[in-house]
């Protein structure tokens, strides 16, 4: 088969391209990346060429392409299983992958009140009914983790989970969420790594604009 292809969208919005490109520079795996932006209805003709879905991000391996963030970091975590994608011991690695499930399909009101935005500058907004709701149910996960780690990530090292948590990191940032000083050093730890870094430099330097993403 040839090397990894990841197909992702703008930088500066697209957070569930943000989720799998993490996880897989931060575990050092190869890859090419290929950056189709979105419009303001957040797609593009051009995801069709290679997405089932018409969405990014997509992961291109030979003929193989596999969508949707998480399946995209499992089916590379079982490519390289000495990478550290999970943690390592088994009943971490359930926990890991139940959290990432709840990232997956919850939060919601977050989600849709709080769009991704790296170049955002730090204003705090309205939130909608909910929104504090996912925040304490998203600090508490963090907290129980870390404190049973000892840190600095959910499950000491930086693995998939993290990864999977990466957007919501801007979004308290970003919209000025108030958190406590727990949630605040593993916001701290997240926005200091080398991958989170070179992912925003990228962002800063992007000039597109999508209207619908600038709440």
């Amino acid at each position: 088969m040839d090397g990894l292809v990841l197909y992702i969208a703008n930088k500066n919005y697209s957070s569930w391209s943000f989720r799998p490109w993490i996880a897989l520079k931060a575990a050092g795996v190869a890859f090419e990346e290929v950056l189709i932006p979105f419009d303001d209805h957040g797609g593009n003709p051009e995801f069709r060429k290679f997405s089932p879905t018409g969405k990014v991000p997509v992961l291109k391996h030979g003929d193989l392409h596999v969508w949707e963030s998480l399946a995209i970091i499992e089916y590379v975590a079982e490519l390289y299983p000495d990478a550290g994608l999970w943690p390592q011991d088994s009943a971490d690695r359930a926990v890991a992958r139940s959290i990432s499930m709840e990232m997956l399909s919850g939060f919601r009101a977050l989600r849709g009140a709080c769009p991704m935005n790296i170049r955002r500058q730090k204003r705090a907004i309205a939130l909608p009914e909910g929104v504090a709701d996912d925040v304490a149910r998203i600090t508490e996960i963090w907290k129980t983790l870390r404190a049973r780690s000892g840190g600095p990530f959910l499950f000491g090292a930086f693995c998939a989970a993290d990864a999977m948590f990466a957007p919501v990191i801007n979004r308290l940032d970003v919209y000025d969420i108030a958190v406590d000083a727990d949630t605040e050093a593993y916001m701290a730890a997240m926005k200091a790594h080398p991958a989170w870094i070179e992912w925003q430099q990228a962002a800063l330097a992007e000039t597109w604009i999508v209207p619908a993403d600038e709440a």
